[in-house]
């Protein structure tokens, strides 16, 4: 199996945090997966082009953050577009899938995708069905109107990249709390630690901030996923921001598999795999996997991790 990531925090960092039990690859791999994770070009230790050095790349009140410190002053864009497309990544994506299909001697993989892992994953697998098993996608970012095609001028023209601050980073993970010890610190204190070591040029750049390229997104529409018949487990965290949760449950209405479960996740964020409910998580993954359902159910919407009832049909 093969995790993606999303469009801010590479796959290492976000699927095999060493803190605890919090690494989801480390659970499904002591399951017996043949566990894999890949970094897209501009994340983590894939190549980053070299556009993504110039603090000039950046948004210009992102550059207000770097001045007097990496420029002078803001500057005017070395390179005006952002730096990779969907297409891209499914390329990447390609090159991975078919590297594992021959190096396990297996014709199919399941993907497992966060956020913007959603059209990642979710749209190599539209096209490559013959080579995907299954899909679980937690808070998958997905829009139904989203044009099919790419736009005339591809990147598209705006900033090359984006960053976060440790700052940045901790004040949208707390605007996304609604329970009690919702996350434990130490995790995130993790999580961020794993951030910068995955980007030593960011870490250098003010207190330290992690690199992301800007991605141009299209194809990923209502058309194309009523055509998928891949079993799809989709999960989304009552209190996440990012990704609000009608999103998911429109991707839910609008997959043409009849093997389809949403879960509706509580005390959780777009982060889930680094809260408290992150083993609920993990086991349901594993259950979708080894028996493609959650619950029994192969076909439902269902309420997880709730202190007043565990599960509840559609």
């Amino acid at each position: 199996m093969l995790f993606l990531h999303g469009a801010g925090t590479p796959a290492e960092v976000a699927f095999d945090v060493p803190y605890q039990d919090y690494s989801w690859m480390a659970y499904l791999a002591q399951a017996g997966f043949d566990v894999f994770s890949m970094d897209v070009t501009g994340y983590g230790r894939s190549t980053r082009p070299l556009a993504m050095n110039d603090p000039c790349n950046l948004a210009k009140e992102q550059q207000a953050k770097f001045a007097l410190i990496l420029i002078p002053a803001p500057c005017a864009a070395s390179y005006p577009r952002q730096m990779t497309t969907i297409a891209s990544d499914w390329k990447d994506i390609a090159a991975v899938v078919d590297y594992i299909r021959a190096l396990r001697h297996v014709e199919k993989l399941n993907l497992v995708g966060w956020s913007l892992g959603g059209p990642r994953s979710g749209g190599y697998a539209a096209q490559n069905p013959d080579k995907v098993q299954k899909l679980v996608l937690l808070a998958p970012a997905y829009n139904r109107m989203m044009s099919g095609v790419p736009p005339v001028q591809a990147p598209a023209e705006g900033p090359t990249m984006n960053t976060q601050s440790r700052e940045e980073f901790v004040a949208n993970w707390n605007g996304q709390v609604g329970c009690p010890d919702q996350y434990d610190s130490a995790a995130a204190e993790s999580v961020w630690s794993e951030m910068t070591k995955s980007d030593p040029v960011g870490a250098t750049w003010g207190a330290g901030v992690r690199r992301a390229p800007n991605v141009t997104v299209w194809g990923w529409n209502s058309a194309v996923v009523a055509k998928m018949e891949i079993p799809t487990l989709m999960v989304s965290g009552v209190h996440d921001k990012q990704v609000p949760q009608q999103r998911v449950r429109d991707l839910y209405a609008d997959l043409g598999s009849r093997q389809k479960v949403f879960v509706d996740l509580a005390c959780s964020s777009h982060n889930a795999m680094w809260e408290r409910n992150h083993l609920l998580l993990f086991q349901t993954t594993l259950e979708w996997l080894t028996h493609t359902s959650v619950r029994g159910k192969q076909e439902g919407m269902l309420r997880l991790g709730y202190a007043d009832t565990d599960v509840s049909s559609r």
